[in-house]
């Protein structure tokens, strides 16, 4: 298992827009993403330069991705 890297709330969008999720709204500091093929799935980031490692954790857990293909992405 690869070593979480520190990432900001943009790389992290950028990130899972590569899998398919897309910009839905953004409420104060938090983007909301959605997968256009799913209305029900949605994964919320908080607009951080840097993400807690167990946040970044949850996220990568929601989106259905391993941390392994997670850091691929970058």
């Amino acid at each position: 298992m690869a070593k979480l890297p520190v990432v900001s709330a943009r790389d992290v969008v950028r990130m899972l827009g590569k899998v398919g999720y897309a910009f839905d709204r953004q409420k104060g500091s938090h983007i909301i993403l959605r997968q256009p093929t799913s209305p029900f799935r949605r994964i919320t980031v908080p607009d951080h330069r840097e993400i807690a490692r167990g946040t970044l954790r949850a996220i990568i857990r929601q989106s259905g991705l391993t941390v392994d293909e997670f850091v691929g992405l970058l």
